[in-house]
């Protein structure tokens, strides 16, 4: 019986490494496609190819004994991978200054991290070696970019959980970095602790501030334990091991490299727990106008009634779409405000100049902080029964 099993594991094993191979040349395919796109100003995406593709697949994986979700599934992401990938490539042949041997990228934290795992994600699909660079703290990170000593910069900015993260639009209004990319990378949290750990045993919770407001409710259902906060997820993980009765919460993949067990699975507060990451650095760059394209700028509007809602309306006016509206004090000048805009929009675009020329008629100040490529992809909907 053990011979038979271990018979039907190399046939696995094969077929798998079949897979990898054909989903390397796919890709080596997609790059063929992306240079015609590129000869011929084509759209990277069209959703409509997707779409037939995805039926045809669908019906053809049905007539095989799939299931149409699971079909669906796998070639989603795949698509996904494609179209990413293809993105990336224009913006390279666009940038040429890009294409350096070290990709040096500093991100808060370090092995376990969030934003390690949010780094290789972004950086995977970019040539050049990733040198990696752990940081303590946001300001830490903006200023080894201003400063040369790394070529980027990765900060998270929102969560689905736990709303805006003011500290890193604080530090947006005083520094010198532009914004030249964004990613989103779901986040698993789990209580982490020492093998042989209970949950009962645990007396004291390591982590960064943000996971312990996205898992609040898990967290408000505990008794008689301590939270501790630490500046990254990978310290959390540290504190964690080398405490007897403490706990952090992290990735179980954190977790197994930390050495650590998963007491608890999906703590967070929204089953679908997503952060959303900008990458910035020293210069902007150019991005193309075959790829969709966010623009983020930071304005003040005058001291007079209507002033917020006059400057929105050119948005309008111009057919320019606001993803995104967040407002933070000025340091130094009570109950004055200034505004994080993000557009669906690139700034090389002569509607977009045109609505900014008319935007600093009525406002008090404002300032660009980056025009980059969009890497929120909306799935195209198609029929999996």
């Amino acid at each position: 019986m053990s011979n038979a099993l271990e018979s039907l594991r190399r046939d696995i094993n094969e077929i798998d490494s079949e897979l990898l191979v054909l989903l390397a040349k796919r890709r080596r395919v997609s790059h063929g496609v992306v240079e015609y796109k590129i000869a011929n100003n084509k759209p990277i995406r069209d959703e409509q190819r997707e779409q037939a593709l995805l039926e045809k697949l669908i019906s053809y994986g049905s007539s095989l004994g799939l299931d149409g979700y699971y079909v669906n599934r796998v070639f989603q992401t795949i698509i996904e991978d494609s179209v990413l990938h293809q993105q990336a490539m224009l913006q390279q042949n666009l940038n040429p200054e890009l294409h350096t041997e070290t990709n040096r990228v500093a991100y808060l934290g370090g092995q376990g991290s969030y934003s390690q795992l949010a780094c290789h994600k972004y950086f995977s699909r970019r040539p050049g070696k990733l040198v990696e660079l752990g940081c303590s703290s946001f300001n830490e990170i903006t200023n080894k970019v201003e400063t040369g000593q790394a070529d980027f910069g990765l900060l998270p900015i929102e969560n689905t959980c736990s709303g805006s993260i003011n500290e890193v639009y604080d530090l947006l209004q005083h520094t010198q970095v532009s914004i030249v990319g964004e990613l989103t990378q779901a986040v698993e949290h789990c209580l982490v602790a020492s093998p042989g750990v209970a949950i009962e045993d645990v007396t004291k919770i390591y982590g960064h501030p943000q996971p312990f407001a996205q898992c609040s409710q898990f967290i408000s259902n505990l008794s008689g334990v301590q939270l501790a906060y630490s500046d990254s997820t990978s310290t959390a993980l540290k504190q964690a091991s080398a405490d007897g009765s403490g706990a952090a919460i992290a990735s179980e993949d954190a977790a197994r490299k930390a050495g650590l067990a998963v007491l608890e699975a999906d703590l967070a507060n929204q089953s679908h727990n997503h952060s959303r990451f900008i990458v910035v650095a020293r210069k902007a760059v150019k991005v193309s106008k075959q790829i969709p394209t966010k623009t983020t700028l930071i304005m003040a509007t005058k001291q007079s009634a209507g002033a917020l809602a006059d400057a929105l309306m050119i948005f309008k006016q111009h057919n320019i779409n606001l993803v995104k509206l967040e407002s933070r004090p000025v340091p130094g000048n009570p109950w004055e405000e200034v505004f994080y805009v993000d557009l669906e929009a690139n700034i090389d675009m002569p509607e977009v100049r045109n609505a900014l020329d008319a935007l600093k008629e009525v406002t008090a100040y404002i300032r660009i902080l980056g025009c980059y490529q969009s890497e929120t992809l909306s799935a195209v909907n198609v029929t999996t029964e």
